[in-house]
């Protein structure tokens, strides 16, 4: 009995190992190969909208700098690197598209001790403790290297689309196939508008207007999950005792007051830390600064940056007692 129980143990082994093997050649040659129709599961999205590519590799030689700034497309649409290099501070922009908090503490345990920020500027756009995470999880393990931190992410996200690309992407790490790749500086959308990617990681959209469009009211009713992970990045930030600020930045008028409990979420994010809604403390105009719906145009960008950099310099050694 027991040769026979070693014996299942011994062939049940060998075989996970091939099915393993097996499994990530075929994914492996079905992600290169196969259209993408086919492939549903597998969304390697390298070089993709958002310029992560360019962002994530110039992020491994950024140390020490003034400000870090964390979160969705409103942070490196929002926070132009320019204008604070203008004003004395050396800023770095890691925001990432539709970045939730599971991407944010991917980064915030990947990148925080090399960057050593002195503070760190999070932009909390309610959508994103609402939201699955998954394609934000896309972008990351097809632009950025994959670890340890990278399954963390792909276990938190729970989906089947994530594990594929993960493993599809950490295949190509491995066989280097991604080290001739090169972003371009500029990327034309005719639907979006050109994109150009600055140093330090912000993102200058072409100057265009929004359009009002209908919206739906609703409430902001953030993700449990998303919520607990969110208090875990704002743990790894406090106990590398590093100064944090939380960011709404400005929606136009016309998508704000389509959230039917902003004084909740108000009230949820100062629990948290120092925080601050732009979207009560400026009047801006959804027409003349705004692109879309939720993005500020770059005219918008700098009197929001010019206003955020008046705050920090009025409230320095105050924020973020």
């Amino acid at each position: 009995m027991k040769n026979y129980m070693k014996k299942f143990i011994i062939t049940s082994l060998l075989f996970a190992i091939f099915a393993a093997i097996f499994y990530t050649c075929t994914l492996f040659l079905w992600g290169n190969y196969a259209y993408t129709i086919l492939k549903p599961n597998v969304q390697y999205k390298l070089g993709d909208y958002g310029h992560s590519f360019t962002r994530f590799k110039e992020v491994k030689n950024v140390r020490d700098v003034d400000i870090l700034f964390l979160g969705s497309s409103h942070a490196f649409r929002g926070f132009d690197t320019r204008i604070f290099t203008k004003h004395g501070f050396n800023t770095f922009n890691l925001g990432s598209p539709s970045q939730t908090p599971m991407q944010t503490l991917t980064l915030v345990r990947r990148y925080l001790d090399q960057i050593q920020p002195k503070s760190v500027i999070y932009e909390v756009y309610p959508s994103t403790l609402t939201i699955d995470g998954v394609e934000a999880s896309l972008d990351i393990v097809s632009n950025d290297k994959n670890d340890v931190h990278s399954l963390n992410m792909a276990l938190k996200t729970k989906h089947i689309m994530t594990y594929n690309t993960l493993l599809y992407a950490a295949t190509r790490d491995r066989l280097h196939l991604n080290e001739s790749f090169s972003e371009p500086t500029f990327k034309e959308n005719k639907a979006r508008g050109g994109d150009t990617y600055i140093e330090g990681g912000y993102v200058e959209k072409e100057l265009r207007y929004f359009k009002p469009k209908q919206n739906f009211l609703g409430y902001i009713v953030p993700d449990k999950y998303q919520l607990a992970t969110f208090g875990e990045v704002i743990d790894e930030i406090r106990k590398r005792d590093i100064e944090l600020m939380l960011v709404f930045a400005p929606l136009t008028k016309h998508r704000y007051c389509t959230y039917l409990n902003n004084d909740d979420y108000d009230s949820l994010m100062t629990s948290y830390a120092h925080y601050y809604n732009f979207n009560e403390m400026m009047d801006l105009n959804d027409s003349l600064h705004f692109y879309d719906y939720q993005h500020l145009n770059q005219s918008g960008v700098e009197l929001f940056n010019l206003k955020l950099i008046d705050v920090i310099k009025k409230n320095k050694n105050k924020w973020y007692e």
